[in-house]
């Protein structure tokens, strides 16, 4: 059964203006503030009064001030059409905001009085925090927090488009864990999963600011190296055999792991399309023969 109601009085502009939960904004054409409501004014840490005057492009960042500004003057040239655009204010502490602005062009009814543009302002940080995370996930190994193979593969080619107008080399590790089989085997899957978030802090520890570590799936890790030669990457191997040669401590159990590694370089000059597989497949049969020669060493040795 459908209740009928009288309709409530429809409140005055001033009213609306004033209580609306998004900030709304009145301003000149040249994005001048008239009048600000209460919403607003508690997105920007600010009062209404101390906004009113202000222009809004002094209280966009400045990586966005030109885009809005761009906005608004599209406006002057087609007002029939309403512009929504992202952009971040700063607050009145510094701290920038992310925001939705969406903006039309009033006319007045009344003769003589100016043109002005009415903004509704949303703040959209949870939404943007959001697409971070997503984009984060999207990039990046669940496990052990490292770039997956497909940011892994990015990274690589802007270090090597880096290196083609430097002239710098770039150098990729492959790396397989030695004898992983055999944990997840005996010790299950669990135990498995320690070790590869051990090797990956171990791995961190040894890296410098400008090489980029990844997981490209199971036990198989990988480094990029811009501006590296083959001798500097062949330190870098050689510290991160040590980093691993001390056993691991997981879950009052002792592990050890051994390491396989090889090494494809690029030497700098040349187009990405042209060596970016051939780095990759270099350092990939390196890591082989690098596995197979350890393995026939441990043969040996028993």
């Amino acid at each position: 059964m459908i209740e009928v109601v009288d309709a409530l009085p429809p409140a005055d502009h001033a009213t609306v203006f004033a209580h609306a939960p998004m900030g709304v904004a009145l301003t000149t054409t040249d994005g001048v503030l008239i009048d600000v409501n209460r919403a607003l004014g508690e997105l920007l840490g600010a009062s209404p009064e101390e906004l009113r005057g202000r222009s809004l492009f002094d209280l966009t960042h400045p990586g966005d001030a030109t885009a809005a500004r761009e906005a608004c003057a599209g406006l002057r040239v087609a007002p029939e059409r309403a512009v929504r655009q992202e952009c971040r204010l700063v607050r009145a502490d510094g701290n920038p905001v992310p925001v939705q602005i969406a903006t039309s062009w009033v006319t007045p009814q009344e003769t003589g009085r100016e043109p002005h543009l009415v903004m509704i302002i949303e703040d959209i940080t949870e939404r943007k925090e959001l697409e971070a995370q997503l984009v984060h996930r999207s990039l990046h190994d669940p496990l052990t927090g490292l770039p997956n193979r497909s940011l892994f593969q990015d990274r690589l080619w802007h270090a090597l488009e880096r290196g083609q107008r430097e002239r710098t080399p770039t150098c990729v590790l492959i790396m397989d864990l030695d004898g992983f089989k055999a944990i997840n085997d005996e010790l299950g899957h669990p135990m498995g999963d320690l070790v590869l978030v051990a090797f990956a802090d171990r791995m961190r520890s040894v890296l410098r600011a400008s090489d980029t570590a990844a997981r490209l799936g199971g036990d198989e890790f990988s480094i990029v190296c811009e501006n590296t030669d083959r001798p500097d990457a062949e330190v870098l191997a050689a510290r991160l055999r040590t980093a691993v040669t001390a056993p691991l401590e997981l879950s009052g159990q002792e592990v050890s792991i051994g390491l396989s590694i090889g090494i494809g370089s690029a030497p700098g000059g040349e187009e990405p399309a042209d060596v970016h597989e051939q780095v990759v497949r270099a350092a990939d049969d390196a890591m082989y023969r690098d596995k197979a020669r350890r393995r026939r060493a441990r043969s040996r040795s028993r």
